[in-house]
């Protein structure tokens, strides 16, 4: 029996060795007064547990997954969490008013300096700093409340 599990379930130990400590454990029920009806039958299944056991304390191997891009494509996880965050983003933008929107888009998207900002908007720096900073509050307060 310990024989062909080795063999299919790709053990390193020796079935001798499985089977002697099988006959170990059986001699040591013997010993404490254990009343064995069916010696036989008690050995076998001590054999097929003291396996089961041998093959589950056994180490996982892991083997890597293959990529399955197409070139120039990104991973489809990337793309799903890129979708996901555009959604988060709209949905976020959709609370602030239109000031607000305009301003974080300038800033985020077009990567413009707070000078440049007010250059474009004719608007003091200041009152920018001011505005930017509530809209990001504003959207973490959103967030915290979607999570």
């Amino acid at each position: 029996m310990a024989r062909p599990f080795c063999r299919t379930s790709g053990l390193s130990e020796d079935p001798e060795d499985l089977v002697q400590e099988a006959l170990v454990t059986l001699w040591e029920l013997s010993e404490k007064g254990y009343p064995i009806r069916d010696a036989e039958a008690l050995a076998v299944r001590l054999t097929k547990n003291i396996c089961v056991n041998h093959y589950r304390k056994r180490k996982p191997v892991f083997q890597a997954m293959p990529d399955f891009e197409t070139e120039g494509a990104p991973p489809a996880l990337t793309r799903l969490d890129e979708e996901e965050t555009e959604q988060i983003r709209q949905a976020l933008y959709g609370k602030l008013s239109r000031t607000q929107r305009e301003l974080l888009t300038l800033r985020n998207d077009y990567g413009m300096t707070l000078d440049e900002i007010a250059a474009h908007t004719g608007r003091p720096k200041n009152s920018i700093k001011v505005t930017l900073s509530t809209a990001r509050r504003q959207m973490l307060e959103q967030l915290k409340k979607i999570r």
